[in-house]
């Protein structure tokens, strides 16, 4: 799940932002902005749609990734079935293995 905007969601609604509440544009506009493909916000319904996507896969903090987020939703929400379920053996600062539940990309 995002926790925060993307970098070009940020920089377009920081210029916008002043626009809508004086209601000075010539007609009403609908402006949509999503930080992934999965276009949870139904940006394609808009008159401007600007959606960001990832480059090369995020970067993934194995030991915390089962505390931070509902991995079979996650895999479920790549709609070309690039993020996998794997479990992975996690060496802590003592020694001690732990299995974690986290994911992979192809």
């Amino acid at each position: 799940p995002a926790t925060d905007a993307s970098g070009p969601v940020k920089a377009v609604m920081d210029e916008l932002f002043e626009e809508f509440p004086h209601m000075q544009l010539p007609a009403q506009v609908r402006i949509s902005l999503a930080c992934c493909l999965n276009m949870c916000g139904a940006v394609h319904c808009s008159d401007i749609a600007i959606l960001g996507y990832h480059r090369k896969p995020p970067l993934v903090d194995d030991e915390y990734l089962d505390n931070l987020c509902e991995i079979p939703l996650a895999v479920a929400a790549c709609p070309v079935g690039a993020v996998k379920p794997k479990k992975k053996e996690i060496v802590g600062e003592k020694g001690n293995t732990k299995t974690v539940n986290t994911v992979e990309f192809n």
